[in-house]
């Protein structure tokens, strides 16, 4: 099928040329990262596919299959759906507030009978199409420096808030960088740019002494000096920094990491899963896994500029920001270059949440693939 008769609204709608239109390659990178993962959940289980390696795949099976149907959906239905999706997942978030389940200290989930949610996995989504929707109506010269710029601040700094007081110190962390990539894109000014880097460096600290849990400051201190308690709470990084070095060039070989076969790693199925990587496959692997990951940005940066409309390529960027993001924390953190917060590394960690979220995430990228040539239209500054 030619570009020219793709752009012809009578062919572009037909199911089989939307599936002609999804970047397979793209969808087989995904599928490779997740098969590193089952492959290193099956090591550290002790080469047993229970209790981790199986569920992996089977989520993964079914997120995929979820993540082609939602390609196929016209871009004006996700556009339509912008607002929605994020003030559901406000009001959650709030009854998360009011209501939400206490696991572990924390109060980040709501019960809706046998049905566990976790609103901020929602608000990952939300917050990108909501951005991306007000964005598609506003001028260039509004985006750069205008009072409007209120409204994304106040559509970035609600969720921020209420996942931040759950406490989940990452999560909050990831969905205001991700607004103000988005924001940035938009074409913001660099002196708001410069204002916001000042600003950030005057609040931070006050943030930290004033407005963090102590374990959160702990956290901290921690990633400063680990070896101040290495048993304690400095264990969970130096123990990834030993996996992470004692790996070497190409690694102690498939199945025989000491740090983590051993149970010596911590969190070694979910937040530490690279350093399991790093200690059995070595740098090689690592590098090997990382190149999947960036040919993953790469194709979805690639489709938010083939995208001709707004909406949809700040969609797509948004997405491939919260993606990159996930890699670039959890890659920091298990080499001690970060504090721990409990980000995992999509698709490579054991996790449903995360992964149906990317999953859903990379839906929307392949859905702007498929209807690039979609107008979408909305009034200027529109909300509606």
């Amino acid at each position: 099928m030619t570009v020219s008769a793709l752009t012809r609204p009578g062919e572009r709608d037909r199911v089989i040329n939307k599936f002609g239109e999804i970047d397979w390659i793209f969808c087989l990178t995904l599928c490779l990262i997740a098969g590193a993962g089952a492959v290193m959940l099956f090591s550290i289980a002790g080469s047993s596919w229970e209790p981790w390696a199986l569920p992996h795949l089977m989520r993964f099976g079914i997120f995929f299959a979820i993540m082609i149907v939602l390609s196929l959906i016209d871009l004006r239905v996700w556009f339509a759906l912008a607002y929605p999706v994020y003030a559901v997942g406000l009001v959650l978030l709030v009854a998360v507030d009011l209501v939400g389940r206490t696991t572990m200290g924390a109060q980040r989930w709501l019960q809706l009978g046998p049905i566990g949610i976790q609103p901020s996995e929602i608000m990952k989504i939300g917050v990108v199409l909501a951005l991306a929707r007000f964005y598609h109506g506003l001028s260039g010269k509004s985006a750069q420096l205008s009072w409007w710029l209120l409204v994304p601040a106040i559509l970035i700094m609600l969720p921020v808030g209420l996942v931040a007081k759950q406490p989940d110190l990452g999560t909050a962390m990831l969905i205001l960088m991700t607004g103000g990539m988005i924001v940035i894109l938009a074409g913001l000014s660099w002196r708001l740019i410069a204002a916001g880097v000042v600003g950030a460096a005057v609040v931070v600290p006050l943030v930290i002494m004033f407005a963090m849990h102590d374990y959160q400051r702990k956290r901290l201190t921690t990633f400063l000096d680990p070896e101040g308690d290495p048993s304690g709470s400095g264990y969970h990084i130096l123990q990834s920094k030993i996996a992470l070095g004692s790996g070497g060039l190409l690694g102690k070989g498939y199945g025989l990491g000491s740090q983590s076969q051993l149970n010596f790693l911590p969190e070694k199925q979910t937040d530490f899963i690279f350093a399991t990587l790093a200690e059995e496959f070595g740098f090689v692997g690592c590098v090997s896994v990382l190149l999947l990951y960036a040919a993953v940005i790469f194709m979805a940066l690639r489709t938010s500029y083939l995208s001709h409309s707004h909406f949809g390529r700040l969609a797509s960027a948004g997405v491939t920001a919260t993606f990159a993001l996930y890699v670039l924390i959890n890659g920091s953190m298990v080499m001690g270059l970060a504090p721990v917060v409990g980000v995992p590394m999509p698709l490579l960690s054991y996790g449903g949440t995360v992964m149906l979220t990317v999953m859903i995430g990379f839906g929307l990228v392949m859905a702007v693939r498929v209807h690039r040539y979609s107008e979408v239209t909305s009034g200027k500054g529109s909300l509606l």
